[in-house]
């Protein structure tokens, strides 16, 4: 066995403790037998004796048509995919599933996970590989359905010739040995069962496998009684999974990166956003697209009303709204809101996720985009003008931020917040006219690019002209491309690590 590679913590001195939890009850006596192997082979390494294991064991009915090709493992689906959710939360960071079946299916389940579950398959490859170098044909003893499923193939079909027992031993021998009432999951482990399943064996010998894998999890309980009367080597699949479980290298699991979105500040612009992340997404079908989570949240407090009078503090909010995306999985958040970046500061200590700073990707966009140009205009609310977060960004990166004169000012937030302004659901009318003038007056103030700093903003109508005469920057679409960019990162390196999403 591998010696085992335990991570550090943070001191780089103490070594982290990692917890296993094995599924069990898929076959009753497979993941005791499992159980057991994996204590033996932690007292057997004294560097694994500080290692928690814990077995999950509930009644589950598999029904009728187990051994039949035709079986419909839904309900199994659903009985892992619960138990390992339930051993996730309770932090459980490696699991095993001591069942074939449940590996023809277990890809479905293991990118909803923050947990590694290992593969019964990587193991047996591992195992082959070392042992018997120069092996060319295996035997597999595994259920119908399993056979039929095509995943010894696809799995280890790429090294290895495999063969199964005839049909007439499949139905006859191997699953009467397994499921039938003498069998072992009756509670038999030995006489009739044993002759069966050396008769399925010697079938398997006379089509010339040089090995016999075990691909029902039963068959390792009844191994010491079964290798005499084989003529090649049976491997005790249990206890290779085992072995490799602990010993191997921990990784993190392969994970599709999720961006967590705040909504709600507001509704419409969050609406906006998603619209361009899914528009600037490069994708042929369905699949290609990024996940994402909302938490759509309109109660979170004006963040205007708070930074320019009295309002409440929308600080607690944001961050509530943070951490339940976090919770849910979440790589990184964006939240499509100028205004809020006001409290970003104070929000980003307390997540182990990083938020995407709209407003630096503003900047670095003019900065890469546009390098001849050293004075930008800004049309937001009132919030995020005093605040003076843009400001800050701006004169970091060399460029001059200009502002609307107080009257000016004042236009923009009609056009924001007013009766027939975009807030209120109007994209074009009086709130276009006020934008227009907005543009025009600092166009004459020298500026050479205006951000248009309201996430509402973009979605009010500009006439043509003058959006060709000035260039007009939508934080939304610049943050939604930089979301798009994060993910097709994380698509090269995957698993990536929640809290070093790298956003430079």
């Amino acid at each position: 066995m591998s010696k085992r590679q335990f991570p550090s913590t943070s001191d780089g001195k103490t070594p982290a403790k990692h917890r296993y939890g094995v599924v069990g009850g898929l076959g009753v006596i497979a993941g005791a037998d499992l159980l057991l192997k994996m204590i033996g082979a932690t007292q057997r390494n004294p560097e694994l004796r500080d290692v928690d294991i814990a077995f999950e064991q509930r009644h589950f009915d598999s029904g009728p048509g187990i051994a039949d090709a035709t079986y419909n493992p839904s309900r199994r689906k659903f009985y892992v995919y619960n138990t390992l959710k339930e051993m996730e939360a309770r932090g459980i960071d490696t699991a095993l599933v001591p069942c074939f079946v449940s590996h023809t299916f277990l890809r479905e389940i293991t990118p909803e996970l923050d947990m590694r579950v290992i593969s019964l398959f990587d193991a047996l490859r591992d195992w082959l590989a070392r042992e018997h170098p120069a092996l060319r044909t295996i035997g597999v003893l595994t259920s119908t359905y399993v056979q039929k499923s095509g995943i010894f193939e696809r799995e280890l079909g790429g090294q290895y010739q495999i063969v199964y027992p005839d049909a007439a031993v499949q139905s006859d021998k191997l699953m009467r040995a397994i499921y039938g009432p003498a069998g072992v999951r009756a509670g038999h482990h030995g006489g009739e069962c044993v002759e069966l399943l050396a008769e399925a064996c010697s079938c398997l010998v006379a089509k010339g496998a040089q090995i016999i894998v075990p691909g029902l999890t039963e068959v390792p309980v009844l191994i010491e009684s079964l290798r005499p009367l084989v003529a090649v080597p049976v491997i005790d699949s249990n206890l290779v999974y085992a072995e490799y479980s602990l010993g191997c290298e921990t990784a993190p699991p392969v994970r599709e990166f999720k961006l967590g979105v705040v909504g709600g500040v507001g509704p419409a612009a969050t609406v906006d956003f998603m619209h361009k992340v899914v528009r600037l997404t490069g994708a042929a079908r369905d699949q290609d697209h990024i996940k994402m989570m909302v938490e759509q949240n309109p109660q979170i407090p004006d963040r205007t009303a708070n930074l320019i009078g009295s309002g409440a503090d929308p600080t607690i909010s944001l961050l509530a709204t943070c951490k339940q995306l976090e919770a849910g999985g979440a790589n990184a958040v964006a939240i499509p809101c100028n205004t809020a970046h006001a409290f970003v500061d104070r929000i980003q200590p307390y997540l182990s996720i990083p938020i995407v700073n709209m407003l630096s990707e503003v900047v670095q966009h003019v900065r890469s985009q546009m390098p001849a140009v050293r004075r930008v205009g800004l049309l937001a609310t009132s919030g995020t003008v005093a605040s003076g977060v843009y400001r800050e960004v701006a004169e970091a990166a060399g460029l001059q931020l200009l502002v609307p004169e107080d009257a000016v000012q004042d236009l923009v937030m009609q056009a924001i917040y007013g009766e027939r302004g975009v807030k209120a659901g109007f994209t074009s009318g009086l709130c276009s006219d006020h934008l227009a003038t907005a543009i025009d007056h600092l166009a004459r103030q020298g500026a050479e690019a205006i951000i248009l700093g309201c996430t509402e903003l973009p979605l009010i109508a500009i006439d043509v002209a003058m959006g060709q005469a000035m260039a007009l920057l939508d934080p939304t679409e610049i943050l939604a491309a930089r979301c798009v960019a994060l993910a097709s990162e994380s698509a090269v390196k995957p698993g990536i690590d929640k809290g070093k999403a790298a956003l430079a």
